[in-house]
């Protein structure tokens, strides 16, 4: 298919306005394939109108940027957003996914969820998703292919990892001496899947879908986190990275409580779980390091000779009370930076833009002189740039640039959000919303256009989220329910880290 924009603006983020035009755009199959008066002319001399073809008008009035990079997300809390109150991450994820058998999803139910939030990401212009799914009690392969189907019937760019530990409770987190025996026995208890047996899943994911859909999804791994894995589990992901050359998903130092695992947990020997992975080697330029909230200068001098990827997530953390990260600390030491929704459920939204708008806002309380506050033009490299890069796929996404895939966003201009119009970047990141996409472009394939999803039947399907979920829902309630057991040695591991001296502090306002 080709289409040919006329007379749009094009988000160019090394020019001085932040913009170029108007002027044209061609899009040949799934490329940019010409940005200015060659576009017109190519079109008209009917290159790839042998297919479907189109001229879509901008008349001076819209916008064409990359399509928005959410490049951290856990798919299988989408149905329950909004549901729990905040609270710090370790007490958070008691209720977030409890055990219980009638939670296990049937590959239906793991459909429907994910679309759920792939049809809201399109709708305000995201067109890549970093998906570090968590699939309880343990991934299947057709829980996997039904979550993959859901990314690939959406027309969406996807990159999904299998978020699952291989070590015990009592392995991840400080076991108190003074816990009920009950508690002690479930928090030592095996876990649901072993190493070989999460191998070979991710086995299944690589073999049958990294690179399907003409290369529109693909395969990342995850760790979870360096506690919740063994070394040798870890190794085993980090050779699966580089063999196929894939994102490696790390949540570091999210927390107060995890920065305390350099004391409280010896196989960490005083060592944070940054120094950890940099010790056993695993620390990398394909690794995406989660968070980052509790490092410290050596943490951040070791990532960024590493070359990792920093995810920044700055409204779960929030949501979670876990502390503001270091932005500008990031960015002194050159550490590419993305910006990642988290789920659904810590966040209540898997609309992008209240992220940018919040990484633009949150460090400006940081304490640091006003010159040292994010600009616009950062926030939105680490929305495009840094989302490419933790993709690794700089050459191709993250950019409107001729040879680039054609993964496009047209914003309107004369939507209230632009009007008057003043500042490209400063607008951008303060006033968009998502309420002025007008076009979602995935691969050259337009899947949202005129306030409707091309790809899938919406409403159909909202109508079955609905009724699947509500009948889920006394389950999850007493699920909820039963977990309130362990909630007073989690609250004990929380709170006696909150009054642990680390060095450093990430809360903003604390005493």
């Amino acid at each position: 298919m080709s289409v040919l924009f006329t007379d749009v603006f094009v988000y160019d983020g090394d020019h001085p306005a932040g913009m170029v035009g108007p002027t044209d755009l061609l899009v040949l199959g799934n490329r940019v394939t010409s940005i200015g008066a060659d576009a017109r002319r190519l079109f008209d001399e009917g290159l790839g109108q042998d297919g479907p073809h189109r001229v879509i008008d901008g008349r001076a009035q819209k916008l064409i940027v990359p399509g928005l990079v959410n490049a951290h997300f856990h798919s299988p809390a989408n149905h329950l957003k909004g549901s729990l109150r905040s609270l710090p991450l370790e007490m958070f994820m008691l209720f977030e996914s409890p055990s219980d058998e009638q939670l296990v999803p049937t590959p239906r139910e793991a459909y429907v969820r994910t679309m759920l939030a792939a049809l809201e990401m399109l709708r305000t212009g995201v067109t890549t998703v970093q998906d570090d799914a968590f699939l309880m009690p343990f991934p299947t392969s057709e829980i996997i292919d039904a979550v993959m189907q859901a990314y690939a019937d959406s027309g969406m760019r996807a990159s999904v990892a299998l978020d699952q530990p291989e070590v015990t409770e009592a392995d991840k987190l400080p076991l108190s001496q003074t816990a009920d025996p009950h508690v002690r026995a479930a928090l030592s208890a095996s876990p649901p899947m072993g190493a070989a047996a999460l191998l070979d899943m991710y086995d299944h994911l690589i073999s049958r879908w990294h690179g399907s859909e003409g290369g529109r999804l693909t395969a990342a791994v995850s760790v979870s986190a360096p506690q919740r894995v063994s070394p040798e589990y870890f190794a085993a992901l980090d050779d699966l990275s580089r063999v196929h050359r894939i994102p490696l998903f790390a949540h570091m130092l999210e927390t107060k409580l995890q920065r305390t695992l350099a004391t409280t947990q010896p196989r960490f020997a005083g060592r944070s779980l940054v120094e950890y992975t940099a010790d056993l080697g695993l620390l990398s330029e394909r690794m995406n390091v989660i968070h980052a909230v509790w490092v410290d200068d050596h943490d951040l001098d070791l990532i960024a000779s590493s070359g990792a990827i920093v995810a920044h997530n700055p409204v779960s953390n929030l949501r979670l009370g876990s502390g503001v990260a270091p932005f500008r600390k990031l960015k002194d030491r050159g550490i590419t930076t993305c910006l990642g929704i988290d789920e659904a459920i810590c966040d209540d939204s898997c609309n992008l833009w209240g992220v940018v708008k919040m990484a633009g806002l949150i460090h400006n309380v940081s304490g640091l002189e006003s010159d040292d506050w994010p600009s616009p033009h950062e926030v939105l490299d680490s929305l495009w740039v840094g989302g490419a890069a933790a993709l690794l796929r700089s050459d191709e996404l993250g950019a409107v640039r001729e040879g680039f895939l054609a993964d496009l966003v047209v914003l309107d201009l004369h939507s209230r959000a632009f009007t008057p119009f003043n500042d490209l970047r400063g607008q951008l990141v303060y006033c968009e919303s998502g309420n002025s996409v007008e076009l979602t472009m995935v691969d050259g394939r337009i899947v949202f256009e005129d306030g409707a999803i091309s790809t899938v039947d919406e409403s159909a399907l909202l109508d079955e989220a609905r009724d699947l979920f509500a009948r889920k829902r006394p389950a999850v309630e007493r699920a909820r329910h039963d977990a309130e057991a362990f909630l007073p040695h989690y609250k004990g591991l929380v709170h006696d880290a909150a009054l642990a001296d680390v060095g450093m502090n990430r809360w903003v306002g604390s005493a």
